[in-house]
């Protein structure tokens, strides 16, 4: 997930949330990003639904 970064790296980048957020957003912030990411994720998953139901459609169509 983080390719080729370590672990000092991914220190230093905490440190820099850390530092512009402050430590007291950060759940907020982690709150935000999950709730965009289920979103996404569900929109995702409606689109794909669509996507086949009308490739099923265009089947019954087609026969």
């Amino acid at each position: 997930m983080f390719g080729n970064l370590g672990a000092m790296e991914i220190i230093l980048i905490v440190l820099v949330v850390v530092l512009l957020f402050g430590a007291k957003k950060i759940p907020e912030l982690a709150q935000g990003v999950g709730k965009g990411m289920k979103e996404f994720k569900k929109a995702i998953k409606d689109v794909e639904e669509d996507i086949k139901s009308s490739d099923t459609d265009s089947e019954k169509k087609d026969s």
